[in-house]
């Protein structure tokens, strides 16, 4: 019998499964456990002021990440989801725990940045993927330094979670020149000293033994989702920062010259503006464009580089064939900061190979809605794998219908490029991508498959439409010439706005060889400096309920960002409903034949 001054033992209820994991960011929690078989983006996926999923096509769309065990194979689509995670730290509303299948280095950043410059952390663990499928039946999950337990019900023995703090020593399995470790002491300054001990720590997670130069950067940490990105920012700046290489900034939050004018409430322009200022303070060109591939300054061939932005990383990599890993943002300042990257990833030839192969069906009457359609559809399939397609080697794709496909495949995937059989060149022929291997797997896409990626993008339910969107990624000078080939000589639907978003160098260059001219007069309105993925009411019409893009990057963030119903297709639909105001409803010929031949 217990005395009454005692109390009953408590203990550790049954667990469903014990991981001993991997861990990225040390620490312990446990909570409810959150799990999806869906990698999710940040960035246009979460809401960084209340931790909501907004991707409504992801299977958590609705439901809050605060306070949980998130579970998820891992992150995917922008960069931002670092900046985003510190939002989510910094405010309270960010998970207690993550858990991934594989390492995920964009929001393991967001951790490492939050506990190396605020003080503020979470644990973050690997799994692998056979036992990531085991969490599934856990209710209740427990983090303990990569240690992961699952429960099935609360447990109740006492446990505290261990204590988190930055190990400023250097990784010993890393060669380090004199110049780095004069960096890391702090012989260039504060700031180079805290990019340094980022860049080292995400170094050693990556598993890279060594740094290599790089010869330019592209920053999408000018991004701004909250307080925290333009703290980051300003800390940094404060501390005296100046960029070591050329380095360009990717699209801003607003039209920086103009968005007074167009309604943007202070509260967010301000600081907005603010963060691209303190970026260009650091010796960074004001570029404002996610279509850094457009620039004087795009990188050559096997050329190292450090760009963000995650249709810009996969342009780079697969069109230019030059070497970039896919980096967070605040991962890419600090690289700028310091000069050297992590030797690994896409940095080195052999690991730019395939894994995955993926065959096409027959497919004919191909248009440029196909691309970003096709992008989207392959993300989907790849997960974290390199891809080499197969079946488009009669095809001729334009640097547009690429970088449309980057785009929606960046969105949808984790994988820093991909390969095209006989147009991207390091796809020249199947034993070159694959690198002499056979793939891993391999998959055959069949016209059904596409149509259902189809509907998932042109997913409005109203034939009216009230905006064009175009421009996601940033328009370049030959769409300016299409998209004012097809409005020549035609009258806009009053009720139909249409909008093109653009860096302003593309902007200048368009209005030197008259396309401007001639899309004012259609009643197209061009917004520089920021581009959709960061664009709000008032900019976005407040009466406007359905939009169209064709942006297959655009056209899965959009439900999510601006709360509005979706329709997709060619640019020469889009001009099509500008003038009649509805969408056309059809299929495109490629696909529709498909379907008719009943070819699957």
């Amino acid at each position: 019998m217990l005395r009454s001054d005692q109390q009953p033992a408590t203990r550790q209820p049954p667990t469903t499964v014990d991981i001993p994991g991997r861990c990225l960011v040390p620490g312990g929690a446990q909570a409810a456990c959150l799990h999806a078989d869906t990698g999710l983006s940040f960035w246009g996926g979460v809401d960084p002021g209340s931790g909501e999923v907004i991707d409504r096509h992801h299977p958590l769309s609705g439901r809050l990440i605060a306070g949980t065990v998130l579970v998820i194979p891992s992150g995917r689509g922008s960069c931002t989801g670092s900046s985003v995670l510190l939002e989510l730290i910094l405010n309270g509303h960010a998970p207690a725990a993550l858990v991934f299948a594989e390492p995920d280095e964009i929001l393991t950043l967001g951790v490492l940045v939050a506990q190396q410059l605020f003080g503020r952390s979470l644990p973050v663990a690997s799994i692998g993927a056979r036992a990531f499928a085991a969490l599934r039946e856990a209710s209740y999950l427990r983090v303990d330094n990569g240690r992961v337990l699952g429960f099935a019900e609360p447990p109740t023995d006492h446990w505290h979670a261990s204590a988190a703090s930055p190990n400023d020593d250097p990784p010993a399995g890393i060669i380090l020149t004199e110049h780095d470790r004069a960096m890391l002491t702090g012989a260039h300054g504060k700031a180079t000293q805290a990019a340094m001990q980022i860049l080292l720590r995400m170094a050693e997670l990556q598993g890279a033994q060594a740094l290599v130069d790089i010869t330019q950067a592209h920053i999408d940490g000018c991004i701004y989702t909250g307080p925290a990105s333009l703290r980051f920012a300003r800390q940094l700046a404060d501390w005296g920062a100046r960029v070591k290489v050329p380095t360009t900034l990717n699209s801003i939050s607003v039209d920086q010259r103009h968005w007074r004018r167009m309604g943007v409430d202070a509260a967010f322009g301000e600081p907005a503006s603010q963060l691209a200022d303190a970026y260009v303070e650091m010796g960074a060109s004001a570029s404002f464009t996610c279509a850094p591939y457009l620039l004087d300054s795009a990188p050559q061939a096997g050329e190292q580089i450090v760009w963000a932005e995650s249709n810009a990383v996969v342009y780079a990599n697969s069109v230019l064939a030059a070497r970039t890993l896919k980096y967070p943002d605040f991962l890419d300042i600090c690289i700028a900061l310091t000069g050297r990257a992590p030797l690994t990833g896409c940095h080195l030839a052999d690991r730019r190979h395939a894994t995955l192969r993926i065959d096409l069906p027959p497919l004919a009457h191909l248009d440029d809605a196909f691309y970003p359609l096709l992008g989207y559809h392959t993300g989907l399939l790849c997960g974290s794998e390199i891809p080499l397609i197969c079946g488009l080697e009669q095809a001729t794709p334009s640097l547009d219908d690429l970088k449309a496909f980057g785009a929606a495949f960046a969105t949808t995937s984790a994988a820093p490029m991909f390969h095209i059989l006989g147009i991207t060149p390091e796809a020249t022929s199947v034993e070159a991508a694959l690198g002499g291997q056979a793939p891993r797997r391999t998959l055959r896409i069949r016209h059904a498959e596409l149509l259902e990626s189809w509907r998932e993008l042109d997913s409005a339910e109203s034939v009216q439409v009230d905006l064009i969107c175009l421009g996601n990624p940033h328009f370049s000078l030959s769409e300016f010439a299409q998209l004012a080939q097809l409005c020549a000589g035609k009258v806009k639907h009053a009720g139909v706005a249409v909008l093109v978003t653009c860096g302003r160098a593309i902007q200048r260059q368009a209005r030197e060889a008259g396309h401007l001219s001639v899309l004012e007069r259609f009643g197209v309105q061009v917004v520089t400096d920021t581009c959709w993925c960061m664009i709000d009411e008032p900019v976005v019409p407040l009466n406007a309920r359905t939009l169209m893009t064709n942006s297959g990057k655009y056209a899965h963030y959009a439900p999510g960002l601006v709360g509005r119903q979706v329709h997709f297709g060619s640019l020469a639909d889009c001009v099509a409903t500008a003038c009649s105001g509805q969408a056309g409803g059809r299929l495109p010929r490629w696909l529709d034949a498909g379907l008719d031949q009943g070819v699957c």
